[in-house]
């Protein structure tokens, strides 16, 4: 993981950068606003990813003498069924349908969303790996 993070550190730096010349130079709200949620986003990945490499320390494919073999027994545990991703779809497309009717549905739409996206975060805690 310790790749893929200092990938999404250098796409976070650049979109910080990127933003702060263009806010600068450039007064316009729409596309500091673009800039400014590309850099949340690209930390928000960058953040995980070493918070995970952090967690699980490193991996077989971070190690240059490493061989195929060396990954071999390392499972992850996806659970069979969840509802959670008909909670997140079902949330999403009701906040962005609030958004185009009003208020009203955006709000329904947030109170399905959040327990979907809580869902997955939290789904797997009980689990012993």
């Amino acid at each position: 993981m310790k790749g893929e993070a200092w990938v999404f550190t250098g796409v976070a730096l650049f979109f910080g950068a990127t933003t702060a010349v263009y806010g600068w130079f450039a007064h316009e709200p729409a596309g500091i606003a673009a800039l400014c949620v590309s850099f949340v986003m690209s930390s928000l990945v960058a953040a995980f990813l070493w918070r995970q490499y952090r967690r699980g320390g490193e991996r077989p494919e971070d190690r240059k003498t490493s061989e195929v073999r060396d990954a071999a027994g390392r499972r992850t545990y996806f659970p069979a069924r969840s509802y959670f991703p008909v909670l997140a779809a079902a949330g999403s497309a009701l906040v962005g349908l609030g958004v185009v009717e009003g208020l009203w549905l955006c709000l329904i739409g947030f109170g399905v969303l959040l327990p979907g996206i809580l869902g997955f975060a939290f789904q797997n805690l009980g689990h012993p790996e």
